[in-house]
This record gives C-alpha cells, structure tokens and sequence, in this order.
C-alpha cells in the first residue's frame, strides 16, 4: 500500500532552483558558443569570403568545409538559445517569446542560404575548367553577392530585432538580469537593425565604420548575457517563483501492509 505525502515547500524551492539554474547555464553556454562558432567561422572561412576570383584559384575548400560546419553549429546554438529560453519566457510574455523563436528561425535560414552560396562556390571550382573561367568568375562573385546578402538580413538586421529589442525587453521586463545591461539589448537591438536597413537603402557601405560603431552596444549585450547566465545565473524574478522540474509535487512512501 502507498501513502503519499505532499512535497515540503523547502523542496519545491530546491527544485525550483535548480531547475532554474540549469535553464541559465545552457542557455550562457548556447550564447558563449555562437560567439565562438560564429567568429571562427569568419575566420576559417578566410579565402573564399576575402578573394572575389575563389572559384578559378587554387582553392582553400578544406577551410571552407570547415567553416561550414561552424556555421552549422551556429544554427543550432541560435536555435538552442531561444528554444530553452522560451518555457521561461512565455511567463512574462507569450506572444513576444514566440517572437523571440520565429526571429532566430529566420535568422538561421538566412545564415544557412549563406553557407550554401559558399559551398556552392566550392562546387563549381572544383568541376571548374579553364575554358569556364570567364563566366565562373561572374557565378562566383554572384554567389558571394548572396552570401553578404544573407549576413546582413539574418545576423545585421533579424538578430537586432530578435536578440536585441525583443529579448531585451523580456529580460528588462521580466528583471531575470541586470535591467541596466538589458537596455544593451533594447538600445542596441533596434541600433543594429537601423545600421542593417542604411545599408540595405545604401546610406552607408557594409562593413563600414558606421555600421561597426552601431554593433557594438549589441555585441555587448550577447557577450554580457553569455557570461550572466553562465557563471551567475538568473536574477531573483517573479517569473520564476513556480518554474519547477517536472517530475510531481507529491512524494510516495511504500509501507508494509501490517504496519497499515
């Protein structure tokens, strides 16, 4: 025969804490991991994104390999981010922590179109005769046109808005961190979107200095959460109080059936 007995709020609050606190670690470590990924990817990258004639030259396909597996990566961890965060978030807002999700999917898809555009390029180089030079050179630096394309719609304009505003405005709200470090993100958000669209309408070149300096508040702020729910942890929040791990709220005790 069993007895069940309710568990003691000591209990619930133990667990409410953990459960909590694994939710920030992944979620430090997943932000952590799309500087790494999304940097080193850029830098493997290295030849076929800085030599507009990649696809007629020796080549370099090995790195590029390797930076599309980074990119890869990246996806997922993006990906990740959001889809830990949103059991979380949707307590202080539903509709924008699905916001939230359907921002960083579309960022994702538009990091993946880029990846592609380079593996492509890669493809048409090693099938490449030198008869097919003249016209490979223009395919090339078309496929290379979609991929800086894609940067600046996904990472340069959607994370902005995603990352930036949406996310920062939930953990402001919310207070789960510092709410003076989450203005980095509702600043800084709308600051990498607005450099995004000048350089789509052409006000200034990408990867111009202008569009640096108005990356940097965002890049503060993903660097400061990364680190935040990583090695602190979320801030006492409200949204919190009854975040609990699945797994029941009653203790059951087995007892012999004489003792009964």
């Amino acid at each position: 025969m069993q007895l069940e007995f309710p568990a003691s709020p000591i209990s619930e609050r133990n667990s409410s804490m953990t459960l909590t606190r694994k939710t920030a670690l992944a979620v430090g470590v997943l932000f952590i991991l799309t500087f790494i990924t999304s940097i080193a990817g850029v830098m493997i990258y290295g030849p076929v994104l800085s030599d507009p004639n990649y696809i007629t030259s020796s080549g370099a396909d090995t790195r590029v390999f390797a930076g599309a597996f980074l990119e890869l990566l990246l996806i997922l961890t993006n990906i990740g981010c959001a889809t830990v965060l949103f059991p979380l978030l949707k307590k202080q807002n539903e509709g924008l922590a699905l916001a939230y999700v359907a921002a960083r999917l579309v960022e994702c898809t538009f990091i993946l179109i880029g990846l592609l555009s380079l593996l492509a390029i890669v493809t048409l180089r090693q099938g490449a005769t030198a008869a097919d030079s003249g016209s490979l050179v223009l395919i090339g630096k078309a496929l290379h046109s979609i991929h800086d394309w894609t940067f600046l719609l996904g990472p340069g304009l959607t994370d902005g808005v995603g990352t930036g505003l949406i996310l920062g405005y939930l953990m402001y709200s919310s207070g789960l961190v510092s709410r003076r470090m989450a203005l980095f993100g509702v600043i800084g958000g709308p600051l990498l979107a607005i450099s995004g669209i000048a350089v789509l309408m052409g006000v200034i070149p990408q990867a111009s200095a202008p569009q640096g300096i108005l990356t940097v508040p965002e890049v503060i702020w993903e660097a400061f959460l990364g680190l935040w729910l990583t090695f602190k942890g979320f801030s006492p929040s409200p949204i919190t109080s009854d975040y609990r791990e699945p797994a029941g709220g009653a203790r059951v005790l087995t007892a012999p059936a004489a003792a009964i």
